[in-house]
C-alpha cells in the first residue's frame, strides 16, 4: 500500500465512551462513531478487542455515547490517550474541573457539556479487522449537549466547525435541477 496512514485522512467527530466494569467506571475517545439508523435510533463505534471499554460492553452490554464539544480537547486527549486498566482516567478529569452525572437508564457515567449524550444498550457486535464494531440502540437522549458545538478530528489534530460552508444558491439549484430530469434514467 502506498500510503500506510490513509485513515489519517478521514475527518471524525471525537467519540467518547463511558462504562462502568470491575474496576469502576471508565472513559475513552473514539474517533469512529457514527450513527447508522434513524429507526430505531443505533450508533456504532469501533473499539481495540484490548481496551477495558471492550470488556465493560461485552460484560455489561451498555454504554454512554458522546459526542466531544470544541471545549474538551483536554478531556478527549486523556481519554484517548491514557488506559483506563492503569488510570483512573475519572479521577484525573474531575480533578480537571470536568463534570460527569448520573444516567438514567445505564450504569455507566455521564458526561455534561458534550455536544452529545446518549445512553445505549449493546444491540449487535461484530468483528471487523483489528477492531471491534459494537452497534447500540440509543434508548434515552439527554439534553445536555444542545448548543455546543461538536468537535472534530484528522491528522491527529482537532478542529471546530464554526464556519459554515453555504449550500448552493437558488440559481444554482435550479440548474442542478434542469441536469437531473436531463440525465434522469427511465
Amino acid at each position: 500500500m502506498n500510503n500506510e496512514n490513509y485513515w489519517e485522512k478521514f475527518v471524525t467527530s471525537v467519540g467518547l465512551i463511558t462504562t462502568r466494569g470491575e474496576n469502576g467506571d471508565d472513559i475513552m475517545a473514539a474517533a469512529w462513531t457514527y450513527q447508522i439508523s434513524y429507526e430505531p435510533g443505533l450508533i456504532a463505534v469501533c473499539i481495540g478487542p484490548n481496551k477495558m471499554t471492550a470488556e465493560n460492553i461485552d460484560k455489561n452490554k451498555e454504554f454512554g455515547l458522546h459526542l466531544a464539544s470544541t471545549e474538551q480537547n483536554i478531556l478527549s486527549s486523556i481519554a484517548g490517550g491514557n488506559s483506563g486498566k492503569k488510570i483512573d482516567k475519572i479521577k484525573v478529569l474531575e480533578s480537571l474541573g470536568y463534570n460527569f452525572f448520573k444516567a438514567k437508564k445505564i450504569k455507566a457515567l455521564m458526561i455534561k457539556n458534550t455536544a452529545l449524550a446518549v445512553e445505549c444498550k449493546l444491540k449487535d457486535k461484530i468483528v471487523l479487522g483489528d477492531h471491534i464494531m459494537y452497534v447500540g440502540e440509543v434508548i434515552f437522549v439527554h439534553d445536555e449537549g444542545d448548543g455546543n458545538e461538536p468537535l472534530a478530528y484528522r491528522t491527529g489534530k482537532y478542529f471546530g466547525l464554526n464556519e459554515t460552508i453555504k449550500k448552493p444558491d437558488d440559481a444554482k439549484l435550479k440548474e442542478i435541477n434542469t441536469l437531473i430530469k436531463k440525465y434522469h434514467k427511465e
